[in-house]
């Protein structure tokens, strides 16, 4: 099985946590999809990462790749098996992919950490400071109503996707500068804390770091040397492309 993307991107980070859930073995070829190659378009028509190549099945979206994995294989499930609880599961992981996906990742993420290292273009500070100040907090307060207390630890009673979801876009908004206001916000930060403490999300965060530390040339040789098993042939290239999605 090879995943392809890097797990910096939550969405990546999402089908890597989940593969751990369910004890699948896979290679990653952590590309960052702005240097995905022609034969990164000819498996991701969208230019999106994850991709999922599980024998002859190739997949895009992380959504229909996790739904994929809990349907295939055993292990610990990702969605709950009632009906209302599967529903709401599934809008909650909607929602951070779509609302959070445009705030966390294109106007915060992308805008103060890709765009200057990928295409040299310099943040925009009034936008930026909309997303701290304005969407980040407009988003937060939803979030905070639909959080777990802590004696229920996640929202269905043990870490699922949509846990896995909103913890690894609240990364990225870290990475980018942001932190939760504890006070301001305190069970969406303890059930964030909760979800990175999971050896499975915590070791995302271990290869994310490698990932930060180390150029493009050098990144995968660090990963192999941490003991992240890396793919022979890789879709990425050197030469950035178009502005592309995640997701």
């Amino acid at each position: 099985m090879l995943i392809v993307g890097s797990p910096v991107s939550p969405y990546v980070r999402k089908v890597v946590v989940a593969l751990a859930m369910k004890g699948l073995d896979y290679a990653l070829d952590p590309i960052v999809p702005f240097y995905g190659t022609e034969a990164f378009t000819r498996i991701s028509p969208l230019r999106r990462i994850p991709v999922l190549i599980d024998g002859d099945l190739v997949l895009n979206d992380s959504t229909v790749i996790c739904e994929y994995l809990d349907e295939a294989y055993p292990g610990a499930p990702l969605l709950p098996k009632a009906p209302a609880d599967r529903a709401r599961a599934r809008w909650i992981e909607e929602y951070a992919d779509s609302r959070l996906g445009d705030v966390v990742i294109w106007r915060l993420f992308f805008a103060t950490i890709m765009a200057p290292r990928v295409y040299q273009r310099e943040p925009d500070a009034d936008a930026i400071a909309r997303v701290r100040e304005v969407d980040l907090p407009h988003a937060l307060d939803w979030i905070e109503a639909q959080a777990p207390e802590a004696d229920r630890g996640f929202l269905f009673g043990t870490m699922m996707l949509p846990d896995i979801t909103i913890a690894a876009f609240f990364r990225n908004a870290l990475l980018a500068g942001f932190a939760i206001d504890a006070d301001r916000w305190p069970r969406t930060a303890a059930w964030i804390g909760r979800v990175e403490a999971e050896p499975v999300f915590a070791e995302t965060i271990r290869v994310e770091q490698i990932i930060f530390k180390t150029s493009t040339r050098d990144r995968a040789e660090a990963l192999r040397a941490a003991g992240v098993r890396i793919a022979a042939e890789s879709y990425g290239g050197t030469v950035p492309q178009a502005r592309v999605l995640t997701g």
